[in-house]
């Protein structure tokens, strides 16, 4: 199996080489393939994880049918976009303690 990390590099690499305006817009944000499984008996799913800033949000909802059809050719199932300073801002969210490094790549992007 190919890890998640080399999904997303993977994933970055292809849109830059065929869609250079959209690798650019995800030049400012972090990108990761997120597992889950669903189901009975349970079936592994995985799916892309955009986090940005607010400003980057609306640019990337409209170049999302090419970011679909990239991760649907390397056999993931969506592309979700999230915003990166909303989930910083959360006081219920469980991010910095759960997940650290992540917590400190998504201070990067809310900047």
């Amino acid at each position: 199996m190919i890890s998640e990390d080399i999904l997303a590099r993977e994933l970055i690499r292809v849109v830059n080489h065929y869609y250079p305006k959209v690798g650019e817009l995800l030049d400012g944000c972090f990108v990761k393939v997120i597992t889950c499984y669903w189901g009975r008996p349970p079936k592994r799913l995985q799916y892309i994880g955009i986090y940005c800033s607010d400003e980057m949000m609306p640019y990337l909802q409209a170049q999302k049918d090419v970011l679909r059809e990239v991760a649907d050719n390397m056999g993931l199932v969506q592309v979700v976009i999230l915003n990166a300073t909303r989930l910083l801002r959360d006081p219920m969210s469980k991010i910095k303690h759960g997940d650290p490094r992540l917590w400190l790549d998504l201070q990067l992007v809310a900047i």
